[in-house]
């Protein structure tokens, strides 16, 4: 059987990135190994060529990386800007590096770094395409690590940026060369020139330029709610529909000329991707751009019918292609998303008739998307948690609406900008009609919210649907089957239950919010939270993407109301609580019951028991030492939190808790000031976790009091290394840290190279 090249290249490169991703020892000898005893086969030497090549590169992107020691060090860099947001007075930078030397002399080097994140307060003008100097601050690529919420540090990874950080005011910054020309800086400016609504200017912006930064925050959260964020970013839609157009007008011109050769004239052809090639060009051929330009000039060479590929071979070669030019991309959830729904299509069309007339297309337009539907949905539900119950029904009529009617309008409008009169009328009609689709995503929004599912459904449920969606798309397969088998999928979510601690145990989770503290502790059927987290400068609060709406906790407690305990209070808004607990006097910004010691209840045989402060008011007390301590006992296993009680507070209630301690969640997120020397002899805790932020400038946890704990034994985490911690604490105590790195862990000892993903800590 003819294997072709299709599916072995695709494969080649997906393994050379994964290879080059987790570059495990001995890979360049194995290589060289192989490619030793494939040197007589020529298929065999190319495959492995493919894989040098995309291992290669992410090897490289893995050495672009900020070193650890240039962390917080100025250095003077020089680049290119690629991107510009203002933010009122902040801009948002990202700078294409050409040059970097640190400002003070003997230092590692950093002319390894390829691109860069940078913030610039009050920053002069500055415009994407012109070249400066700045004086930088910068840390490696990093973020916060939970079990849910945006994944930061993959996203920089998968962006290729090496470092972030902010511009210094002195050294100076210092514009070295002008923008150089670009068609697409010229296209926006001549939008802004133009009297059009701000809707409609960020609309054409963004469908028929690329342009997404144009659209605001709450257009995205639109798009992303009702599931047609695809019709936005210049996809194979779009692209298609260019290189579409150009086929039939040169397939046109073609009948004309040459009226009894005209359906084996070539030049149409290579004009439509020409044209395709043009417009992906123009939009910045950003990764979905050069995704979008593959799948589109395959198709074009699949449906010529010349020597093409089947569209399986077409669908692989393209895959093939994107990974080998952007290896990256492997990680991206658009990859798959667009491939996966290229995929079905095949499945679903292959070996079909075409469609006849208008009422054909329209019964194919609507049967592509009901069998879309579910599978989209799935692809979604994995890569970003979310279901849009407004999608099925929103994108029947916004498909139509922005690919047939928006985006031709629009192009029209930019090949008509000759003559201003017919361009104006375009981008008017347009302007009315981009009102009526955002009144559509409004209005679904209103009927179809969308729907946030519990981390562990996700899963399951993204697996019903994609068999569903199979079950009606391949073929061969009896209705009845189909019928019974969509019956039994639809009932998923009814026998679908929660994993909950049993009685007498419980789960802990100190929750990875940076210089901060949030800690969850869940019982067989009640929640508690022992402070939000913190709320920074820029008004991110952390709390806010660790959850979908609508949670129940039966408790919130906040230890006392400094921002970095109690700053994620306001976004508990859109979760119900039960009732909260703070300290007297203390200013959190909702009602509470104030806390004092001897406050205790039992929650599905697991005890909670506060320990400090005292009754009333503590007026020669500072708020750290007025924190809520809070004792909770599942079986014989101890768990402490003391917020940020400094020594002398800690001697009050040493002897109310019973040594060895369990489980310490280290006081002042590891301060000097806090976990003083008889308490932690005292207490001797078997698991200690600092809740701190990476490269903090506090210093916390404290060299002092780390070895402390190390002289006693304890197994020390620090969430600014192994991100969030999850603790579940029943016959012996399991710690599983969400990152998983060799040298991560305070205490060291704690993780080794052969650690298995869960460990097993008994007494």
């Amino acid at each position: 059987m003819r294997i072709g090249w299709a599916w072995p290249l695709a494969l080649s490169a997906i393994a050379g990135t994964l290879l080059g991703y987790w570059a495990p020892a001995g890979v360049f000898e194995g290589v060289i190994l192989l490619a030793l005893w494939a040197r007589r086969h020529l298929r065999a030497l190319a495959l492995l060529l493919v894989v040098a090549v995309t291992a290669g590169q992410v090897l490289l992107m893995q050495r672009a990386e900020l070193p650890e020691g240039l962390s917080r060090q100025t250095l003077i860099v020089e680049g290119l800007l690629t991107e510009v947001r203002d933010q009122g007075p902040l801009a948002r930078l990202r700078l294409k590096v050409t040059a970097c030397e640190p400002l003070e002399g003997l230092r590692l080097p950093c002319r390894h770094l390829r691109q860069l994140r940078l913030s610039h307060f009050d920053p002069p003008e500055m415009a994407a395409g012109e070249s400066w100097r700045l004086a930088v601050r910068l840390r490696p690529p990093g973020g916060l690590a939970n079990p849910s919420g945006f994944d930061y540090r993959a996203w920089l990874w998968r962006e290729g940026i090496g470092a972030t950080g902010y511009v210094r005011a002195e050294p100076p910054a210092r514009r070295l060369a002008p923008a150089g020309f670009s068609l697409r800086r010229l296209a926006l400016a001549h939008l802004d020139e133009r009297e059009l609504p701000d809707a409609a200017r960020r609309w054409l912006a963004a469908l028929t330029l690329g342009a997404g930064e144009a659209l605001t925050r709450d257009d995205w959260e639109r798009l992303n709610a009702t599931g047609t964020t695809h019709l936005v970013v210049i996809s194979g839609l779009h692209v298609g529909l260019v290189a579409g157009f150009t086929l039939l007008l040169g397939r046109g011109v073609a009948r004309l000329v040459t009226p009894r050769a005209w359906r084996l004239s070539v030049w149409p052809w290579w004009l439509a991707a020409l044209a395709a090639t043009a417009y992906a060009v123009l939009a910045g051929l950003a990764p979905p751009a050069l995704r979008a330009l593959v799948m589109a000039l395959m198709g074009l060479w699949v449906a010529s019918g010349r020597h093409a590929p089947g569209p399986w071979q077409g669908w692989w070669l393209a895959l093939a292609i994107v990974v080998l030019l952007d290896p990256p991309s492997l990680w991206r959830p658009g990859l798959w998303l667009s491939f996966l729904a290229v995929a079905l299509l095949i499945l679903v069309w292959q070996g079909r008739p075409r469609p006849r007339g208008l009422a054909g297309w329209l019964w194919a337009l609507i049967r592509s998307q009901w069998l879309l539907a579910p599978w989209m949905a799935a692809a979604v539900l994995l890569a970003f948690a979310r279901l849009a119950t407004a999608a099925p029904l929103v994108n029947l009529l916004a498909v139509p609406l922005v690919s047939l009617v928006l985006v031709p309008l629009g192009l029209l409008g930019w090949l008509l900008a000759w003559v201003p009169p017919l361009s104006w009328l375009c981008w008017w009609l347009f302007g009315h009609l981009v009102s009526a689709f955002e009144a559509l995503l409004e209005a679904s929004l209103r009927w179809f919210p969308p729907w946030y599912p519990e981390t562990w459904q996700l899963i399951p449920l993204a697996l019903g649907l994609g068999l569903l969606a199979l079950a009606w798309a391949l073929p061969g397969i009896a209705p009845g089957w189909r019928t019974l088998v969509s019956g039994w999928l639809l009932t998923l979510p009814l026998w679908l239950a929660a994993p909950a601690p049993a009685p007498g145990e419980m789960t802990l989770r100190v929750w990875d919010v940076g210089q901060g503290q949030l800690v969850e502790i869940a019982t067989a059927s009640h929640r508690l939270l022992y402070d939000a987290g913190p709320r920074y400068g820029s008004g991110y609060v952390p709390l806010a993407g660790l959850w979908p709406p609508g949670q129940r906790f039966d408790r919130v407690i906040i230890s006392h109301d400094d921002l970095d305990h109690a700053g994620g209070v306001p976004a508990l808004a859109e979760h119900e609580v039960g009732d909260w607990l703070a300290p007297e006097g203390e200013a959190v910004g909702v009602p509470f019951t104030p806390c004092h010691d001897g406050q205790a209840w039992r929650w599905d045989g697991v005890d909670f028991r506060l320990l400090w402060p005292p009754p009333g008011p503590q007026p020669g007390r500072s708020s750290n030492d007025r924190s809520c301590v809070l004792l909770v006992t599942a079986g014989d296993r101890r768990v402490l939190i003391t917020g940020d009680v400094g020594r002398e507070v800690e001697r009050h209630f040493l002897l109310e808790v019973s040594a060895p301690l369990d489980v310490l969640v280290a006081g002042h997120h590891g301060s000097r000031g806090s976990s003083g020397p008889s308490f932690v002899a005292r207490l001797r805790p078997r698991q200690v976790i600092h809740s701190a932020g990476r490269d903090n400038p506090f210093g916390h946890p404290s060299e002092e009091v780390v070895r402390r704990f190390a002289r006693h034994g304890s197994c020390q985490w620090n969430t600014a290394l192994d991100g969030a911690l999850t603790l579940s604490l029943g016959g012996e105590v399991r710690v599983r840290p969400q990152r998983r790195i060799p040298w991560a862990g305070v205490g060291g000892r704690c993780h080794g190279v052969e650690s298995p993903p869960w460990i097993g800590l008994g007494r």
